[in-house]
């Protein structure tokens, strides 16, 4: 089960198996579709704002937001749905990701492949701290990741609700405080991808049916995106002290 609390789920022990079953080849094939075409759209949204079009591009920006919200929850509680869900919520994060990206980039030169290294260097780190089995999806490490999420969910939500009202969070602003918070953010979301694989593993051990391959893509893309996009804040804050 993932930690996250967008593709946290309780699996019925009495699923009826249709067709083959889920395979870890089978949801590394889909977490590489999905991050495809999260590619494909951030390039297309990066152009966008590139030839001019930002106002096209923030639009694109909120509707992914908002629809990507939409999707999530709705792949979170119906994995079934997650064939046609989770490229619908790829698409919407492609948005996302090119806008802010750009965004970054024009303001810091090089932040973006920095970002993207970094994140790829944590994917697989986790990767082998996993297959190593040098940390394990213990039930007291699931607690911990889970609860820290949660509270990083709600801090989220805090700072969105005080942007709306006026009160934007000015606590990312290049500050130490800033700066540690980050980077607790980003290894906590670091962490999520240790949940996501024993999810993935685990259910090909108990042989879901295969549009578990989707979910357990799903819930690799959610972590990725999170961290690379904080990764991104991180270094902007520590490119502003400079």
């Amino acid at each position: 089960m993932s930690s996250n609390p967008l593709t946290k789920i309780k699996v019925d022990e009495n699923i009826i198996l249709e067709g083959r079953p889920m395979t870890i080849t089978g949801a590394i094939n889909k977490t590489a579709i999905l991050l495809g075409i999260v590619i494909l759209v951030a390039y297309y949204a990066w152009n966008l704002c590139a030839s001019g079009y930002s106002d096209k591009a923030n639009l694109f920006l909120i509707g992914g937001l908002i629809a990507g919200l939409i999707l999530a929850i709705v792949a979170s509680f119906n994995p079934k749905s997650t064939p046609i869900t989770a490229p619908a919520y790829a698409v919407c994060e492609g948005f996302i990701v090119g806008v802010i990206s750009y965004a970054y980039g024009t303001a810091f030169n090089g932040i973006v492949q920095n970002a993207i290294g970094i994140t790829i260097i944590a994917l697989l780190s986790m990767l082998f701290l996993y297959r190593t089995k040098m940390i394990q999806a213990t039930p007291t490490f699931r607690k911990v990741i889970f609860t820290s999420t949660v509270a990083i969910a709600i801090f989220y939500l805090a700072g969105f609700i005080g942007a709306l009202l006026g009160h934007p969070m000015t606590v990312f602003n290049g500050g130490m405080t800033g700066i540690i918070i980050s980077l607790v953010i980003c290894t906590i979301a670091a962490f999520n991808f240790i949940m996501d694989f024993d999810f993935i593993e685990q259910s090909e051990k108990r042989m879901l049916p295969s549009y578990f391959e989707w979910y357990g893509g799903f819930a690799l893309l959610v972590t990725l995106v999170w961290l690379y996009l904080e990764v991104l804040r991180l270094l902007a804050q520590l490119n502003s002290r400079d």
